[in-house]
């Protein structure tokens, strides 16, 4: 009997009362900002601070953030508060001075379970100082940041300059030839060929690869990381990106295994057949990660980090110069005068071209294509400014704050070549300048974009002068992912 009583009293309208009050309990205790933490906007329970972002504009809503909160602060999106750091006093103090407490990487779900802790990107510790150090010293004795490694860039800027003279002069997108050229330089690199431009499968790898880096901006992907147990289960984009990855995780796959085969130990072609001669040095040392799963994992962000970040720099760099067709023509002036028509730029002409290399560089500023860098994990309690973060906390940098810093850049909304030049015209860097993050974790390739930005657009610039298509006025709305992109759109190019 008072069991029967009791079934009617617990109804189901209970039960879902109860497990509503326990999950919102749950998430208020795990969740809970600590003691002497930076400030935020109000946050919601289980959603966090969602109802505050706009996701294609999180970038400019953290500058908004940071004018009402100061220049630390926190919010969260489904999960933990993440620390997020504004301008460039700020960034670089608590970057370069408190560097080894901010040289993790947090574990994220999603990206656990595409590539575990492997690579150069999301592993941390041990495994990541032993790996980034082998790869920083490979890839510079294949030629990184050296001038033997030119002839190769310029070779492929040749195949890429007649890719755009066979259309000529027509309209088309020039985004996926960009990828393919960039992609083939450390493609030599890391697989020892490059891929025709009529190469079908590399062509849809290439698609894949800025599919899913455009779909890791979503909200789902944030969903995956509060909830896998439940997304895994779940239809959404965080499936594709899955699946995105693995497809071309199989590609680097099938790349490693294809070494495997044919490996001269005494005849290294690249980075894949270094990374084999070091498995069999450190063998008995596995902490160290040189096994081959992780070579697959560190060849993949090798590929997809060399490829997608340069590329989207030179496709905003084209969007700018159709939309600027003025500082397109003193760019070919510069270039005429100082190359000519009868041999290809060398990066010996960089210091002769002052304006090419402004222009090149608020490209950079401007195009902004990592709004918001890669999110570090502090490796031990850590004091930023007057806050108390504890060990284990998501600490991330704005990189707009740092681009577009009103105290730092003289016209930071708009493209100003001006900002990378002294009164007599000279180049002048900036220390603001910041595309490529710094501290411990700054871009492993930072000398070879730099290389391939100056080789690349100011051979196209020398060949062709490029223009809206008729009619068309070009826009520089952008589409917000795992990167800061423009909308597709079409150009013409015209031999010069």
């Amino acid at each position: 009997m008072d069991l029967w009583y009791l079934y009617e009293w617990i109804d189901i309208k209970s039960i879902l009362i109860f497990l509503c009050v326990f999950l919102l309990l749950g998430d208020y205790i795990k969740n809970k900002a600590p003691k002497n933490f930076p400030p935020g906007p109000w946050s919601l329970p289980i959603i966090g601070d969602l109802h505050h972002i706009d996701n294609s504009k999180i970038h400019l809503q953290f500058t908004k953030f940071a004018e009402r909160y100061g220049n630390i602060f926190s919010f969260r999106l489904f999960g933990p508060r993440i620390v997020v750091l504004n301008g460039y006093n700020l960034v670089k103090e608590v970057y370069i001075k408190q560097g080894d407490n901010l040289a993790d990487r947090p574990v994220l779900p999603l990206f656990y379970e595409i590539v575990g802790d492997k690579g150069l990107i999301l592993s941390s510790g041990y495994k990541w100082k032993h790996q980034r150090r082998f790869a920083l010293s490979t890839l510079r004795n294949f030629g990184l940041g050296k001038k033997s490694l030119e002839p190769s860039i310029n070779v492929e800027c040749g195949f890429l300059n007649e890719a755009i003279s066979n259309e000529q002069g027509r309209p088309f997108d020039p985004r996926l030839l960009l990828n393919n050229a960039v992609s083939n330089v450390i493609c030599v690199l890391v697989f020892g060929n490059r891929f025709d431009y009529s190469d079908h499968h590399f062509q849809t790898l290439l698609k894949n690869i800025s599919e899913a880096v455009y779909l890791e901006g979503s909200i789902c992907n944030q969903l995956y990381n509060m909830f896998p147990w439940l997304m895994e289960r779940l239809p959404g984009p965080h499936k594709t990106i899955i699946t995105l990855w693995r497809k071309v995780t199989d590609f680097v796959r099938e790349k490693v295994n294809e070494h495997r085969v044919d490996y001269d130990p005494s005849n290294p072609r690249d980075y894949i057949d270094c990374f084999l001669t070091e498995m069999e040095k450190l063998k008995d040392d596995t902490a160290a990660g040189f096994d081959v799963e992780n070579l697959c994992i560190c060849s993949l962000d090798l590929f997809v980090a060399g490829t997608e970040t340069t590329s989207t720099t030179l496709y905003w760099g084209l969007l700018y110069m159709i939309k600027y067709p003025e500082i397109q023509a003193k760019v070919q002036e510069e270039i005429d005068a100082v190359v000519g028509g009868s041999r290809q730029p060398s990066v010996s002409d960089r210091d002769n071209m002052p304006y090419t290399n402004a222009v090149i560089h608020e490209i950079q500023r401007m195009g902004n294509i990592a709004p918001i860098n890669l999110a570090r994990s502090t490796s031990e309690d850590t004091q930023i400014g007057n806050y108390s973060i504890p060990k284990g906390t998501m600490v991330t940098s704005n990189l707009t704050s740092v681009l577009f810093d009103e105290s730092e850049w003289e016209t930071p909304h708009s493209f100003n070549p001006g900002h990378f030049l002294d009164a007599e015209g000279k180049f002048r860097r900036r220390d603001a300048f910041l595309p490529f993050s710094l501290g411990k974790r700054v871009c492993l390739g930072e000398q070879l974009a730099r290389m391939e930005l100056f080789l690349f657009f100011s051979s196209l610039l020398q060949r062709f002068t490029f223009s809206p298509p008729a009619g068309v006025e070009p826009s520089l709305d952008y589409k917000m992912g795992g990167t800061h992109c423009p909308k597709p759109f079409k150009l013409c190019a015209v031999p010069r």
